[in-house]
């Protein structure tokens, strides 16, 4: 652990470059022991080193992170939003379907798109009522892609 100290402790250097960087080799160095150092630097005062975060604490894929990480499904950047929905994705936690369903509110078609092959992936009934909602949508990708998430969750259930 010691080489990743520094590393750690460079999640709070005064540079936003230095910041992300941190979190980008903390994401690849595979250690779960970086999560929590992770998690408790989520609320960066900027965005990218935020989204940044959050893709190195998908890449750990660990458990712990995901209130974490649907906390961060509420942050005001785009990118950070679409960071936490496919980290999510990858760990594959069924504790984020409920806030994964309230994304496929959001104003953003990507945000909805995401939020639909999540829930996909996750494969939770519960996202069944939500994903057919999004038949309506006005955008024929949102459309689409609950389209699939549903077909995933049938083939899952049958």
């Amino acid at each position: 652990m010691t080489d990743l100290s520094y590393l750690i402790a460079e999640l709070h250097a005064s540079t936003v470059k230095k910041r992300r960087n941190a979190a980008l080799l903390l994401g690849k160095s595979g250690n779960l022991q970086v999560v929590r150092p992770l998690t408790e630097a989520i609320g960066d005062p900027h965005p990218a080193v935020r989204s940044e975060i959050v893709q190195a604490l998908g890449k750990l894929g660990d458990f712990s992170a995901v209130s974490a990480l649907t906390a961060s499904l509420k942050d005001t950047d785009l990118n950070v939003r679409l960071a936490a929905i496919s980290a999510i994705g990858k760990i594959r936690d069924r504790e984020a379907v409920e806030p994964l369903i309230h994304c496929l509110s959001d104003k953003e078609v990507i945000i909805r798109i995401g939020a639909a092959e999540a829930l996909g992936r996750l494969g939770d009934r519960r996202a069944v009522g939500p994903l057919s909602h999004l038949n309506h949508d006005p955008f024929s990708e949102v459309r689409e892609a609950a389209k699939k998430a549903l077909e995933r969750l049938q083939k899952r259930h049958h």
